[in-house]
C-alpha cells in the first residue's frame, strides 16, 4: 500500500514537473508574452486621433514612427536603419577631442538608427493643363481643344510634359504572365497613349475561368490589378492612359452607393444642388481626402505616365469609325478571355501639362534580432502609414494597418521573451508609404545591401476584422509562395499543435502579388507569406476605428505568425521544392 502511494506521488510530481517544464520552454515563454491586453493597448494608441491618420511624410506618421522605434528599443531590438554620425556635443574633455591628443581629429565610429530615411518626391498639378484631340486625314489636320475640369481631368507624375501621341486600344490594358493573359500581345504601345477599359478582365462573371485565376472574389485583388495597370503600361513604353468606364462595372454599381446620392467621391456635377449624404459623410460639398502623390526619386529622367479621364463626347469622337464597341468588347472578353489590341487610325492626343514637385522626408522603422547565422535573414513587416486627415476627418486606420504594425511589434516582443537567439537573423520593419504605392518596402528591397541574404518575408496587413459571415471570428487568409510548401506546413502545424482555432484560407501562387508590401519582396523572387483577416465596409474610410476590431482574432493571428516564424527561423534552410 505504501509502495503504491509512493508510486502515485512520484507520478504526480513528474506530471507537474513536466507541465512546468513545458510552460518554460523558449517557445512557450514567447507565446505567453502575447496578450490581448498588450495588443489592444498598442492598437488604441497607434490608431488614436493623436496619430492624425499616419499619412506618409506628415507629422502623424513621424509621431507613429517614433513610437514604434521606442517599442523596438523597449523590447531590446538592435537598430537596423541608416548609419548616423554620433554627436560629440558636451562629451569632449577640455582641450582634447575624443579618441586622440589635443589638436588631433577624433576617430568617428558610425552608429545605427532605427530609421531608414526615404526622400520622396511629391508632385501636384501646375497651373497649365491643356488637352486637344488631333484628327488627321491626308494633309488635313484638325486640333480640337477641351476644358480642364469639365471635359477632362489629367494626372501627371513628375516633371511637366508636352507631346502629341497616337491612340491605341488595349482592352483592359492588363498583362499577367503567370496565368497567360496579355492584352498587349502583338502590339507596340511605345510612345503611344493607350485607351483602356476600367476594371479587370472577368469582372462580374464569377463562373469565368479568368475570374477564378485572378481570384477576383477578393476585393483587394481587383484593386491591386487596377493599380498595377499603369505600371505595366509605363514599363511597355506608353506615355499616357485614357480610362474608359467599364459597362460591366457600371452595372455592378447599380443599386449601390452610386451617383450623387451616395458615392464616396460625390457627383461629377459642379452645381449639384442637394446635400451629399453617405454612410460616412453629410455636407454641402463633395467628400474628398488628401491628394498627396508620392514617388521614389529616379536616377534617370522619367516623367511618369499621364492619366486622362475624358467625358463621353470626347471618348465617342475618338472611337468614332474605329469599329470598337466597348460593351461588345467586354462581353466577348469575359466569354472568351481573348485580349485584343487595335490602333485607332488618324486620332492623336495633344497634351501639355505643368507640374510642381518637392522632396519630402519619410521613414521606414527597422529593428533587428541577431541570429546565429547573419547570412540568413527573415524580414517581418507591415505598413504603419494610412490615409491621414483632411477637412476635419481623420482616417484612423485601426485595421489598416495599425493592426499589422502591432503584430510586427508583438512578434518582436515574443521572440525576445524566449531568451534564445534564433538561428536566422530577423529584421522587424514598419513600412512607410504603402498607401502611396508600396513605396517604403520597395525602397528597402532596392537599397538594402544584403538583400540576397533575405530568405523570407512575413507580411501583416489588416489582421483584426471579420466578414459578416465570420460570426465566430476565426477566418483568416494567407497568401504564400507555392514553391515553398514549408510555409503552409509551419502555419498549419502551429494552428493545430497550440489549438489556436483559426480557419485558414491558404492561397498559393508562383509569385504572389497584391496591394501590400509583400509584393516588393516577391518581385525580388524572395518567398513570402502574408496574413489578412477580412475586407470590410470601413476600408479606406474615416470609420476604420479601434472599437470595431476583434482583439481575440487579431491576437490569435499574431500568435500563429510568431509560432510559424519561430519554427522557420530555427530550421536549417528554407528551400523550395524541386
Amino acid at each position: 500500500m505504501v509502495s503504491k502511494k509512493i508510486t502515485i506521488a512520484v507520478l504526480v510530481i513528474f506530471t507537474l514537473f513536466s507541465s512546468l517544464y513545458a510552460q518554460n520552454t523558449p517557445v512557450e515563454k514567447g507565446l505567453a508574452a502575447i496578450t490581448k491586453e498588450a495588443v489592444q493597448a498598442q492598437l488604441e494608441f497607434l490608431s488614436s486621433d493623436w496619430m492624425e491618420g499616419r499619412e506618409a511624410t506628415t507629422k502623424g506618421e513621424f509621431m507613429s514612427a517614433d513610437y514604434i522605434a521606442s517599442m523596438f528599443k523597449v523590447y531590446g531590438l538592435k537598430p537596423a536603419g541608416d548609419d548616423v554620425m554620433p554627436s560629440f556635443s558636451g562629451r569632449r574633455p577640455s582641450g582634447q577631442p575624443p579618441g586622440g591628443q589635443p589638436g588631433q581629429m577624433p576617430r568617428v565610429q558610425m552608429t545605427k538608427s532605427y530609421f531608414q530615411n526615404i526622400p520622396f518626391v511629391a508632385s501636384e498639378a501646375g497651373g497649365e493643363q491643356i488637352m486637344a484631340l488631333v484628327q488627321k486625314e491626308g494633309s488635313f489636320e484638325k486640333k480640337t481643344y477641351f476644358t480642364s475640369g469639365s471635359d477632362f481631368t489629367m494626372q501627371v507624375t513628375g516633371a511637366g510634359i508636352e507631346f502629341t501621341a497616337p491612340v491605341i486600344f488595349v482592352g483592359y490594358g492588363y498583362k499577367n504572365d503567370e496565368i497567360g493573359y496579355d492584352d498587349f500581345k502583338g502590339i507596340d504601345v511605345k510612345g503611344k497613349i493607350i485607351l483602356r477599359v476600367s476594371g479587370v478582365p472577368g469582372q462580374g462573371d464569377p463562373n469565368s475561368e479568368i475570374y477564378k485565376k485572378l481570384d477576383l472574389g477578393d476585393f483587394r485583388k481587383m484593386m491591386t490589378i487596377s493599380r498595377d495597370k499603369n505600371e505595366i503600361a509605363q514599363k511597355l513604353g506608353a506615355v499616357g492612359v485614357i480610362e474608359v468606364s467599364s459597362t460591366i462595372a457600371q452595372t455592378m454599381r447599380m443599386g449601390g452607393p452610386g451617383g450623387p446620392g451616395g458615392q464616396r467621391g460625390g457627383s461629377q456635377y459642379a452645381n449639384y444642388p442637394f446635400r451629399y449624404n453617405t454612410n460616412i459623410y453629410e455636407g454641402d460639398v463633395p467628400f474628398t481626402q488628401s491628394s498627396l502623390r508620392l514617388s521614389l526619386p529616379e536616377d534617370s529622367l522619367k516623367t511618369g505616365i499621364v492619366t486622362l479621364n475624358l467625358n463621353q463626347k470626347i471618348t465617342n469622337e475618338i472611337l468614332k469609325d474605329s469599329g470598337i464597341n466597348i460593351a461588345e468588347y467586354e462581353k466577348n472578353a469575359v466569354a472568351k478571355s481573348k485580349p485584343i489590341g487595335k490602333e485607332i487610325k488618324g486620332k492623336y492626343i495633344y497634351v501639355k501639362a505643368s507640374s510642381k514637385t518637392k522632396t519630402l522626408l519619410g521613414r521606414n522603422v527597422l529593428g533587428m534580432i541577431e541570429g546565429e547565422n547573419p547570412n540568413e535573414i527573415i524580414v517581418i513587416g507591415g505598413h504603419y502609414d494610412h490615409m491621414g486627415k483632411y477637412n476635419g476627418y481623420i482616417w484612423n486606420g485601426a485595421d489598416d494597418n495599425a493592426s499589422g504594425t502591432v503584430g510586427v511589434m508583438t512578434i518582436a516582443k515574443a521572440i525576445m521573451a524566449t531568451g534564445v537567439k534564433p538561428k536566422k537573423t530577423i529584421i522587424f520593419a514598419a513600412w512607410a508609404a504603402e498607401e502611396k504605392g508600396l513605396l517604403g518596402s520597395k525602397y528597402f528591397t532596392d537599397k538594402f545591401k544584403d538583400i540576397q541574404k533575405v530568405k523570407l518575408n512575413l507580411n501583416y496587413d489588416m489582421i483584426s476584422r471579420n466578414t459578416a459571415a465570420d460570426t465566430a471570428g476565426v477566418q483568416a487568409g494567407i497568401e504564400y509562395s507555392e514553391k515553398y510548401p514549408v510555409l503552409k506546413e509551419a502555419v498549419e502545424n502551429a494552428n493545430q499543435k497550440y489549438n489556436i482555432g483559426l480557419q485558414l484560407n491558404m492561397r498559393a501562387s508562383l509569385r504572389p502579388t497584391g496591394g501590400s508590401d509583400y509584393a516588393s519582396f516577391s518581385a525580388k523572387d524572395i518567398p513570402v507569406y502574408a496574413f489578412m483577416a477580412a475586407m470590410h465596409d470601413d476600408y479606406h474610410t474615416p470609420t476604420d476605428h479601434v472599437e470595431k476590431v476583434d482583439i481575440k482574432k487579431m491576437t490569435n493571428i499574431i500568435k500563429i505568425g510568431y509560432l510559424a516564424i519561430w519554427e522557420l527561423a530555427n530550421m536549417d534552410k528554407i528551400e523550395p521544392v524541386k
